[in-house]
């Protein structure tokens, strides 16, 4: 039997649908919601053929202590596909736009970063598997949705990582709050990596 995990909120849940709808193995939702947001929800499952699940709040919140699940829960397969940065970089036909995240430990904040990638329309966001949060479930519903659409993808040494990047001609930019030049208005190169530090502390020396 193939190990399963949960995701819950609208968000996460509409993004699983939209790009993954085969690793869905049911819908949990609370009876009692009966609004358009809900409906909309189930009648997209239903015209996939995902199995649909109405129960009671208190089942909800006990599948997910402490959660803001919405009244809605899913179960989804339990291997999340592994991204490899080469095979996104292999296969971009436009100039490379990643987020590189040096040692984030708030997962709330890894939520906040992988939606905004997603906003940005960035190809991928890099993280070292050490001295970092990692894609936790509070990460995973703080994105609301973007986990699940933006390769998150685990390096085991980021300084290696940053010289890859730059041998296939990938600018490197720091991001520092008392930087002169504005994110905004600065001139970018073509393909960049925007290179954020870890909370407090900043980027790390290397």
């Amino acid at each position: 039997m193939s190990s399963s995990r949960l995701i819950y909120g609208f968000h996460a849940v509409t993004a699983k649908l939209r790009h993954d709808p085969d690793s869905l193995k049911g819908i949990m939702v609370d009876a009692t919601r009966q609004d358009a947001r809900a409906r909309d929800l189930l009648n997209h499952a239903e015209l996939l053929g995902v199995k649909i699940i109405a129960t009671d709040g208190k089942r909800l919140d006990g599948m997910a202590p402490g959660a803001k699940h919405q009244g809605v829960i899913a179960r989804v397969d339990g291997g999340r596909k592994a991204a490899h940065l080469d095979d996104v970089l292999d296969t971009l036909d436009e100039p490379a736009f990643l987020l590189v995240l040096d040692g984030i430990t708030d997962p709330r904040n890894l939520g906040a970063c992988l939606r905004v990638a997603d906003a940005v329309g960035a190809h991928a966001v890099i993280a070292p598997k050490d001295r970092a949060v990692g894609l936790t479930q509070t990460a995973i519903k703080v994105a609301s949705g973007a986990a699940e659409s933006v390769p998150y993808i685990t390096v085991t040494n980021l300084a290696r990582t940053l010289r890859e990047l730059k041998e296939r001609d990938i600018w490197i930019v720091g991001t520092d709050a008392e930087a002169t030049e504005d994110l905004y208005s600065a001139q970018w190169p073509q393909a960049t990596a925007w290179v954020l530090g870890a909370e407090g502390d900043g980027m790390r020396r290397l």
